[in-house]
Formats: structure tokens, C-alpha cells, sequence
């Protein structure tokens, strides 16, 4: 009875209707199987890379551990949107409660936040692994490693309270449409009865924190690299050095490009009808990426691969 009083008194909106990605009826079943199919691809290729790592005593080196971890984000920050998205083809009205739409921010923020630096972890990992490869060991030990990722997590935690926090401190009078296919920040900020400039001031200092750190890491980290590579005499070394750090510059370039366009811009720039396409890209099109880019790019993972399946043919 409490908790009823409270969400009325703060709003009288106690639910939300998904406007899904589009509203032309001959659309929806076809892009119903297509998204079911990167779902699947997503799902099965994150599941696949994590048993693979855990069985392959050759990956657990603390690159293969990011990676592992980066699997388990990109898994489940697709499993908190595609789903409820799935819905909005074949059913009337999208519905989801006030309660459920802030978990699902909650939970996207955290997964996605975590996600950008356990990138400039990754980062700080291939400079010490060609930098200072007599010391990589001693450097990128099990209890940094640990310490790191209790880092990533920790600012995965820490955006995800500020946002949802922001967020359900608004009221919500009548409108209750919201014009995407997931419980995203601008879009229920348009909603609100509030006035929503000092929310969206933290949405920009916030995102600017969680993507401006990583990036930096990382662009120091590849100028240091860069700088070590160009000093390799062998060209052989250069491509080896390279190609170690090709897979991870093709993700950071995929998920920041794509969530600087959506995130680090005034809402009015781009209307919310083309900016549900852009978030299509880093929601639902990278996790599916990512395992299938470290995957075909990646020696070490491709030989494990072959080692599996030929004991199963072998078998």
C-alpha cells in the first residue's frame, strides 16, 4: 500500500507503452525475425567465447579474462533490451510498468557504462603486453586484473544509480508514450511534467565522465603502442604487434562512435524517430559484433576453436 502511495505521489503515470521501433504493420514480422536472428547470433557467439575461455586453459591470460568479461556485459546488456523490443512487433501495446522501466535503465546503463571501460582496460592491458612485456606478468597480475575489473563494475554502478536516480526524481503527469523500443534516458525525459534541463545537464556530465576516461586510457594507451611499434625493426613483429591490437580498435570505434552520436548531443539535433536507428547500432548490432570481430581476428581463439572441434571429430 506504501509503495503505491509513493509512486502516485510522484507520478500519475504507474506505466509506460513502448512505441517500438516503427509503426508500419508490414514491417513488424519481418524485423520480428530479423532481430530474433541477431539475438540468437548474440546469444550463441557471447556463450560460445565465454565456455571457450573457461575450458581453454591456453586463454586465461588476463586478455582473454576483459574478454571473458566483456562477453558476459555484451550478453546481458542485449538480453535487458532485445526481448522487451521483440514485443513491440507482435503485440498491440508495448506495455511496461514504471517499476520494470526503471530496472531496464537501470540495468542498460550499468551494462553498457561497464562496458566502455572494461574497453580502456583491454587498452591498458595490450600496452603493457608490447611496451613492457618483460614485466607483463608482474604488472598485469591476477590482483590488478581483479582490481581493475572491480573498477569497471564500480563506474557501472555509480552511472547507473545517477541516471535512474535522475530519472525517478521527475513526475509524470498523462503522456506515457515513449517514442523508442527501450526505457532510454532522452526519450523519458520528454515525458516528464518537470522542467528537465538540470537532468539533462547530468546526463551530459555523466556520459562525458564514463566516455571521456575510457577514451583517453585508450588513446594514450595506442600512442604509447604506436610509439613501441614504430621502433619494432621486423616487419613481421610490426604485423604481429598490429594485429593484436586490430579486433579491440575495431570495438572501441564501433561502441564509442556510435553512443558519442546518440549521448553527446542536445536531444533537439537529431529527432527521436532517426536517433532509435543510431541506438539500434550499439543496443543490439555490437554485442552481436563483438564475439564474432575477436573471434575471426583473433589467432589464439581460433585455435582454440580447432582444437575443440577436432577432439569432437576425433571423438
Amino acid at each position: 500500500m506504501s509503495r503505491k502511495r509513493m509512486v502516485a505521489k510522484n507520478s500519475s503515470v504507474t506505466e509506460f507503452i513502448l512505441a517500438g521501433l516503427t509503426d508500419q504493420p508490414g514491417l513488424q514480422i519481418p524485423l520480428f525475425f530479423l532481430f530474433l536472428g541477431f539475438y540468437l547470433i548474440t546469444v550463441l557467439a557471447n556463450l560460445g567465447l565465454i565456455i571457450l575461455i573457461a575450458l581453454n586453459s591456453h586463454l586465461h591470460s588476463p586478455m582473454y579474462f576483459f574478454l571473458f568479461n566483456l562477453s558476459i556485459i555484451d550478453l546481458s546488456y542485449s538480453t535487458t533490451i532485445t526481448p522487451k523490443m521483440l514485443m513491440s512487433f507482435i503485440s498491440t501495446k508495448n506495455m511496461i510498468l514504471h517499476a520494470g522501466c526503471m530496472t531496464q535503465l537501470f540495468f542498460f546503463c550499468f551494462f553498457v557504462i561497464s562496458e566502455s571501460f572494461i574497453l580502456s582496460a583491454m587498452a591498458y592491458d595490450r600496452y603493457v603486453a608490447i611496451c613492457n612485456p618483460l614485466v607483463y606478468t608482474v604488472t598485469m597480475s591476477s590482483r590488478v586484473c581483479s582490481l581493475l575489473l572491480l573498477g569497471v563494475y564500480g563506474m557501472g554502478l555509480a552511472g547507473a544509480v545517477i541516471h535512474t536516480g535522475s530519472i525517478m526524481s521527475l513526475t509524470f503527469c498523462s503522456d506515457n508514450l515513449i517514442n523508442h523500443f527501450m526505457c532510454d534516458i532522452f526519450p523519458i525525459l520528454q515525458l516528464s511534467c518537470n522542467n528537465t534541463d538540470a537532468n539533462q545537464l547530468v546526463v551530459f556530465i555523466v556520459v562525458a565522465i564514463d566516455i571521456g576516461i575510457p577514451i583517453v586510457t585508450i588513446c594514450i594507451s595506442y600512442a604509447l603502442i604506436l610509439s613501441s611499434i614504430l621502433h619494432i625493426r621486423s616487419t613481421e613483429g610490426r604485423s604481429k604487434a598490429f594485429s593484436t591490437c586490430s579486433s579491440h580498435m575495431i570495438v572501441v570505434c564501433l561502441f564509442f562512435g556510435s553512443g558519442a552520436f546518440v549521448y553527446l548531443k542536445p536531444p533537439s539535433v537529431l529527432p527521436l524517430g532517426k536517433e532509435k536507428v543510431s541506438s539500434l547500432f550499439y543496443t543490439i548490432v555490437e554485442p552481436m559484433l563483438n564475439p564474432l570481430i575477436y573471434s575471426f581476428r583473433n589467432k589464439d581463439v581460433k585455435i582454440a576453436i580447432r582444437k575443440i572441434w577436432g577432439r569432437k571429430i576425433f571423438s
